[in-house]
C-alpha cells in the first residue's frame, strides 16, 4: 500500500491524468439503494464514528489495526488462497513447493520470489501447484462464507451489522450517499445481517464485497482493502483461536501495529 496514493481514475472518473479533467475514462452507473441485500446508508453515519476517531492506538495507514480498527485484544490475518484449476491453493503449500515458508508478515510475491512491481506478469505460476495469483482486493465470497459461521459465535448481534465499502471501486458512483474516512480510505456505511455480507454478488457476480465488517456490538471487526491479498480480523482472543483453528481458512495471529499485505 502507498502512503500517497496517485488520483485514481476509477474513483474520480473525470479526472485524466495526462491532464484533460474534461475526459471520462469509465462509465459509472448511479449505485443502487440495496447494495446486494445490503441497505446503502443515506443519512446518519454515527455507527461508524468509533472508525473515524483518531484516538491513541489508532492504526497508522498500513498496520493490521488501519486496516481492522484498533483496541481489540487479540488479531488475525486471513490469507486469499492462490488457486489451481480455479480450486482454492494454500499459500503454505506454495511455500513449500518452493522451499519457502509462509510466516504472519510474508507477502504473497515473498512467497512466490517474484518483483512487487512483476506480480501480473504473463508467466507465473507453478505446473501442478497454482496457476492464478490469491484475489487482490476485499474479502473473496469464498472465503467469506467460511468467516460468517466463526463470527456469528462470536457476537450478540449478528442480525444488526455494518459494513463500509470504499466508493472508490469505479463499478457504480456512490457520490450521492455520505462517506466517513478511514486511513487512505473514504467509504460508505451499509447495514444488514452478517449473512448478508455476500449477497453483493447477486447484484454481480464481480462485485467487490464490503471491505469493513462489524456487528452492532462491536465484538469485532473485520477489515479489506483493494490494495490487499489479505483480511484481518480484530477480536477477542477466544474470537482469534476460533478463526486459527477453522480448518478451510489459512490464517495467522498478529498484532495491531504488523505491516499489511
Amino acid at each position: 500500500m502507498d502512503d500517497n496514493p496517485l488520483p485514481n481514475p476509477l474513483a474520480h472518473p473525470h479526472l485524466d491524468p495526462l491532464g484533460d479533467d474534461d475526459f471520462p475514462l469509465v462509465h459509472r452507473e448511479p449505485a443502487p439503494e440495496r447494495y446486494g441485500r445490503l441497505r446503502v446508508r443515506s443519512s446518519d453515519l454515527r455507527p461508524a464514528e468509533w472508525l473515524t476517531e483518531r484516538a491513541p492506538g489508532y492504526g497508522g495507514f498500513g498496520t493490521v489495526a488501519a486496516v481492522a480498527a484498533p483496541g481489540f485484544a487479540a488479531y488475525a490475518r486471513v490469507l486469499h488462497p492462490a488457486s489451481l484449476d480455479e480450486r482454492p491453493v494454500p499459500w503454505a503449500a506454495v511455500a513449500a513447493a518452493l522451499g519457502r515458508v509462509v510466516e504472519p508478515d510474508t507477502a504473497w510475491h515473498e512467497v512466490i520470489g517474484m518483483d512487487l512491481d512483476h506480480l501480473d506478469a504473463s508467466e507465473y505460476g507453478l505446473p501442478g501447484v497454482w496457476d492464478e495469483h490469491p484475489a487482490e482486493g476485499p474479502t473473496p465470497p469464498a472465503v467469506a462464507l467460511s468467516l460468517v459461521p466463526v463470527l456469528a459465535r462470536h457476537t450478540r448481534a449478528s442480525e444488526h451489522c455494518w459494513f463500509g465499502l470504499w466508493n472508490g471501486y469505479g463499478r457504480w458512483d456512490f457520490d450521492r450517499f455520505p462517506s466517513f474516512e478511514t486511513p487512505g480510505r473514504d467509504e460508505v456505511l451499509l447495514s444488514g445481517t452478517l449473512a448478508e455480507a455476500v449477497s453483493p454478488v447477486e447484484l454481480d457476480e464481480f462485485a467487490e464485497l464490503p471491505d469493513l465488517w462489524w456487528p452492532d456490538d462491536r465484538a469485532w471487526c473485520l477489515g479489506g482493502d483493494v490494495d490487499l491479498m489479505s483480511t484481518y480480523v480484530g477480536g477477542s482472543p477466544e474470537l482469534i483461536a476460533d478463526l486459527l483453528a477453522t480448518a478451510d481458512l489459512e490464517v495467522h495471529p498478529v498484532t495491531a501495529g504488523d505491516r499489511v499485505g
